[in-house]
């Protein structure tokens, strides 16, 4: 089951969950978002995340990548237990995520292969080639495999985009979160990262899109589940 009951252990996870959230409570500051959360993702998943503003998206997304710290409730994301999770291990975690924000966030006074190769360095890794390499990889992934030279202000609203796919894909990530991935684009620049999202979940990470953005709701229709006066609920449209 995707959503578990409320006699439903961790024992009985499934292997193939990339995330088990059992009776979760999120909060800000000391104000509950979201209460009783249950809820399991398995790998390869494209799950919509959706909700009016302030429902308590962007608050369960930043649950699971540790920037709000669980309080109530169970979870694991990428094996990792967010209810006793130390914070020298979180570093860890975020390696094995991949995070896409709407403002896209490319540090502007540098090029696009200098933003890629910043992150693989925060993230440990060393040898000069490899980075090259991997950098590359990651940008023919997103089809912009000649822009590397480029400032961000030079590429496009749609290009910024690739490249934060981009980056989310350096540490080739088991999941990827993407807040409002298509909310600054026009329709046809988001249906084409829509699409790119797409072929990522097929190559077996699971992928959660937390959207306002309706027409691609439907016209990719997949796995929904909404933020709603205080609960997650599994979305039927």
């Amino acid at each position: 089951m995707r959503f578990i009951s409320n006699f439903t252990g961790i024992s009985f996870m499934a292997l193939d969950n990339i995330i088990h959230l059992d009776k979760v409570s999120i909060f800000q500051k000391h104000n509950m978002v979201l209460n009783n959360v249950s809820l399991d993702i398995d790998k390869g998943e494209f799950v919509y995340l959706i909700g009016k503003t302030g429902s308590g998206k962007s608050s369960l997304l930043k649950t699971l990548y540790a920037e709000l710290e669980l309080v109530q409730g169970e979870a694991t994301v990428s094996g990792y237990n967010l209810t006793n999770i130390k914070r020298k291990e979180i570093p860890y975690l975020r390696r094995k995520l991949g995070i896409i924000f709407q403002d896209f966030q490319l540090l502007t006074d540098r090029n696009i292969n200098e933003n890629l190769l910043f992150v693989l360095k925060a993230t440990g890794w060393k040898n000069k080639e490899e980075m090259q390499k991997r950098i590359q990889d990651v940008l023919e992934k997103v089809r912009l495999g000649t822009k590397g030279f480029k400032m961000p202000h030079e590429l496009s609203g749609g290009e910024q985009q690739r490249i934060a796919i981009a980056r989310a894909l350096l540490n080739d990530p088991e999941l990827i979160l993407a807040d409002e991935p298509t909310g600054n684009l026009d329709p046809e620049t988001s249906e084409e990262i829509m699409n790119l999202l797409l072929e990522i979940s097929k190559s077996g990470r699971a992928v959660i899109i937390a959207t306002h953005d309706i027409m691609m709701f439907n016209k990719f229709p997949s796995r929904t589940i909404k933020c709603e006066e205080g609960k997650v609920i599994e979305f039927k449209n």
